[in-house]
Formats: structure tokens, C-alpha cells, sequence
């Protein structure tokens, strides 16, 4: 009994994810292609070689006759060996394979290995994939040895190996991740009725509870938010906005635009597209950043959503009204029948056409055509006239920019002479007086000439000087007087 070949079938089956009797057929065809070229002179039905599945005792013959394995050289043996390597790693690309294959739409847990060219390969076990640049996060940025999760996209089998697409960006992704946080939704008590994204920004979702104690949002929220959490922490910090799934249209649009507040909705069928009315106010919540709020709940919906203010909204009714009223043979209530049809402007009917008017509303085939011209030349006047005030918005906003660049010339020619104009700063002002005492410098004085040029800079007034020499006369005379007193004394 060779107990040992038989235990390293088992390890190799169970590592390989491959059939036990995969890997003994192998080895069967390996050695009977080892024994071939060992003995090229007997045919091939006069080799036969078997494995006992339960002793793992192997018995070969050539032409009848019985003959052991250990008999054979080294390049047979090589052979044999080269075969079985062969034939075990295609048994294990098969199985990888199929084994990816089933787990399509599912998650998996990997770590970063490497770059290449823009693409992360990631390790995955017994395989690697690769999650090129599109199914990456914009934004997001993955280190080496970094543990991620991420959704088979595709399998792809190649001669030499099986390629694994992984994406991080499918809108599927969301739904996967739902599965794993949300037991309702893997329960499918909770049923995921439609999903939009626009990877790392925002995510809409509209749910739909199959048992009336459920409620959908809550359960998909969690307690104090830590199921969505969850996701949101998954996916790096993007939005994830969980809709109310509704039969109606109209309520499920008003839900997808939430948290802007809906005022009127108008369907056109026959143009699948919802032309939505919203205040003032609640505009560019509704429109959202760059549009996306309003680009999700159309995909969301399945819509072609328009966003109106009521003034906008009033205004393309009376025009259409107005272009219906001009035809002969247009009553109130056909006015009422179109508008009733969701075409809430000319531009509406031109599109929709006289087939749909003529099947719809019964009408005939000429009046039809009368309608649909009429609505067509009152867009097209509607469009000059909307082109013209574009025009002249225009030229306002460039005749206002040239006159405010005249007046801001003209006020700096005015500044310039008011600031020439201006007084010097007093000496006592510049220079106020202080108790402290100049520092001293080793500054030697300044030549003659220097003092005899800052002299004549600044010449003293005449009656400034006077006094002084008034007082050096009084001072001599009064030294006279007493030489005069004196010598009178010594002469008497």
C-alpha cells in the first residue's frame, strides 16, 4: 500500500482546489507518457498504466507484460515530471476559473501587491486580479500590503492564465456591500429596486420593504446611522442618499430629489420626461452641485427630469396656450387635453409631433399638422427673442464694465494732483520731543562745506539774530560803566 502517494494527493487536491481523481488521472497519463518514451517501440495500446484509488498501489504493463515504474531512467522520469506540472496547472487555471466565475457580482477581500501602468494587482489567495484605473475611486489612494475589499467584475480565461477584473466603482458594488451590512437585504426582506451612482461622490438608492413591519430607510440606516456608516466608511466618505421606492412616478421622482421639497410634477409619457416644479428657494438644492442631485434621481427614475421655477413653468403655459388659441378649430378643452398630456410648452408638442397628437387626443390629421407648425414657429420666435435679451444682457454687462473702468481712471487722475497738493509733515510732528538723549555716534562732523550747504538750506530769520546782538551791546556798556566808576575812585 503506498499510503504516501495517496496523502500527497489529498494535500494537493485540497490546496489546488482540485479533484482527487483529476490529480490520479494525471499522474496515470504522465507516467504512461514516461513509459512511452522509455519503450518507442510499442504501439500505444500496448501500454497500460493504473493507480488504486484506495492503496495507491500503481501497476504498469508493456505488450502483456508487467514492469515497474522505479524501473525507469532519469529522462523518463523527467518527462513524467514535466507532464504531471503541465497538467496540474491547467487542472488549476480550470478551477480557479470556475470558481470566480460563480463569484461574480460578490465581494472579495484582498491586498495590494503591486502597480502596474495605473492598474492595482491584488492577491486574492491562490490567484491574483487586477482592478484597472477606471473601477478605481476617484480620490482614493491604495498603499502596498493594504487589505481592501472589492467586486468581481469580470473572469476572463487566457491560455496561460485567468484574468480577474475587480471594481470598486460599480454601481453593483453598493448593492454587494448592502448585502453584507443590511441582514434584510441578504434576507431579501428588503428588496433594492434601483441604484444610481457617480463613484465618490453621491449614491441614490431606492428600497422597497416586502413586509409591512419593516421599514425600509430605518433598517438600511441602522441605529444611530452605524449600518450606513459602515458603507459610507467603505467607500471612503461618499454620500449615500437611501429613497423611498414608490409605483407612482410622481412620488418616487418627488422622493429621488429630496431635500429639496417638490411643488408640482408634470409627466409627459410620450417624451419620458417629468418636467418638475420647484420655489425659488429650493432651486439649487434640487439642481444640486453641478447638477448631480437632480443627474442621479433621473437615472434613479428612469426620467428625463426638468427643473422649473413656477414663474418659468407659468410663463412656457402661456405661450403655449397663446400659440393653441391662435389655430381655428382649438376649443379650451383640447388646450386642457394637451397640457393634461404633460407638454407643458411649444417645444414640448414639436417634439412629441401630429402622429402622437392624431392617436392621443383624436384629432384630425390636418388639424394635427396646423397644431405642430404653429407651436414650432412660436418656439422659433421664442428662441430669437431669448437670443436677443442674451445679446443685450451681454453688451449691458460689457458697456457697465467700460464704464466703470472710465470712472476708476478718472478718479486715479483726480488723487494725483491732491496728493501733490499735499503740506509736508511739521518738523514738531515728524520729529517730536522726546526727554531721551541722541545716541552717540562715532560719526565725525561734517566738512564746511557740508555745514556751510545745510546753513544755506536753512537760513535763520534777521529778527531772530537782532536780540542777540543787542544784549552783546547792553553786556559792553554796562562792562564801560563800571571801568568808568572805577577809575574815578583811584583818582580821587
Amino acid at each position: 500500500m503506498n499510503q504516501e502517494l495517496i496523502r500527497l494527493v489529498d494535500g494537493l487536491a485540497r490546496d489546488k482546489n482540485i479533484s482527487r481523481d483529476v490529480i490520479l488521472n494525471d499522474l496515470e497519463a504522465a507516467m504512461l507518457s514516461a513509459i512511452r518514451k522509455a519503450n518507442p517501440d510499442s504501439g500505444d495500446d500496448g501500454i497500460e498504466v493504473a493507480i488504486d484509488r484506495q492503496t495507491g498501489d500503481i501497476s504498469a504493463s508493456v505488450d502483456g507484460e508487467e514492469m515497474s515504474v522505479r524501473a525507469l531512467g532519469r529522462i523518463a522520469a523527467q518527462t513524467a515530471k514535466q507532464v504531471i506540472i503541465q497538467r496540474i496547472r491547467d487542472a488549476e487555471r480550470g478551477s480557479i476559473y470556475d470558481e470566480y466565475l460563480d463569484m461574480r457580482g460578490q465581494i472579495v477581500t484582498g491586498k495590494a501587491v503591486r502597480w502596474e501602468g495605473g492598474s492595482l494587482v491584488v492577491e486574492l489567495g491562490r490567484t491574483e486580479a487586477l482592478m484597472p484605473r477606471s473601477e478605481q475611486i476617484p480620490g482614493e489612494t491604495h498603499r502596498v500590503d493594504e487589505r481592501l475589499r472589492a467586486m468581481v467584475l469580470d473572469v476572463k480565461e487566457h491560455p496561460n492564465q485567468v484574468k480577474i477584473i475587480l471594481s470598486r466603482t460599480h454601481p453593483d458594488f453598493i448593492r454587494a456591500l448592502f448585502d453584507l451590512e443590511v441582514p434584510e437585504v441578504a434576507e431579501g426582506i428588503i428588496e433594492i429596486k434601483a441604484l444610481a451612482r457617480e463613484a465618490g461622490y453621491r449614491t441614490k438608492v431606492a428600497v422597497n420593504s416586502l413586509d409591512a413591519k419593516v421599514d425600509a430607510v430605518g433598517a438600511c440606516v441602522g441605529v444611530r446611522g452605524s449600518r450606513i456608516k459602515n458603507i459610507v466608511e467603505e467607500l471612503g466618505g461618499e454620500k449615500i442618499d437611501i429613497v423611498r421606492w414608490n409605483e407612482s412616478s410622481k412620488t418616487l421622482i418627488a422622493n429621488s430629489l429630496r431635500p429639496a421639497e417638490v411643488s408640482e410634477i408634470a409627466l409627459c409619457f410620450e417624451l419620458g420626461r417629468a418636467t418638475v416644479v420647484v420655489s425659488e428657494d429650493q432651486l439649487s438644492l434640487a439642481i444640486g452641485k453641478r447638477g448631480q442631485n437632480v443627474r442621479l434621481g433621473a437615472r434613479l427614475t428612469g426620467w428625463d427630469i426638468d427643473i422649473l421655477t413656477p414663474g418659468e413653468f407659468n410663463s412656457g403655459l402661456d405661450v403655449l396656450e397663446k400659440a393653441l388659441r391662435k389655430i381655428e378649430g382649438i376649443d379650451t378643452t383640447m388646450v386642457d387635453q394637451v397640457i393634461a398630456m404633460g407638454m407643458v410648452n411649444v417645444l414640448d408638442v414639436e417634439e412629441v409631433g401630429a402622429e402622437l397628437l392624431t392617436g392621443d387626443l383624436k384629432l384630425e390629421e390636418a388639424l394635427a399638422q396646423k397644431i405642430v407648425i404653429a407651436c414650432a414657429e412660436e418656439a422659433r420666435r421664442v428662441a430669437t427673442e431669448k437670443e436677443k435679451e442674451k445679446q443685450a444682457a451681454a453688451e449691458a454687462a460689457e458697456a457697465a464694465k467700460a464704464t466703470a473702468a472710465v470712472e476708476a481712471a478718472q478718479a486715479a487722475q483726480t488723487a494725483e494732483p491732491d496728493e501733490a497738493n499735499e503740506a509736508p509733515p511739521k518738523a514738531d510732528e515728524a520729529h517730536p520731543d522726546s526727554d531721551e538723549e541722541p545716541p552717540e555716534t562715532d560719526e565725525k562732523p561734517a566738512p564746511a562745506d557740508e555745514a556751510q550747504v545745510e546753513t544755506d538750506e536753512e537760513p535763520a530769520d534777521a529778527d531772530e539774530i537782532q536780540p542777540e546782538t543787542d544784549e552783546k551791546h547792553t553786556d559792553s556798556d554796562q562792562t564801560e560803566s563800571v571801568m568808568s566808576d572805577e577809575n574815578d575812585d583811584n583818582n580821587q
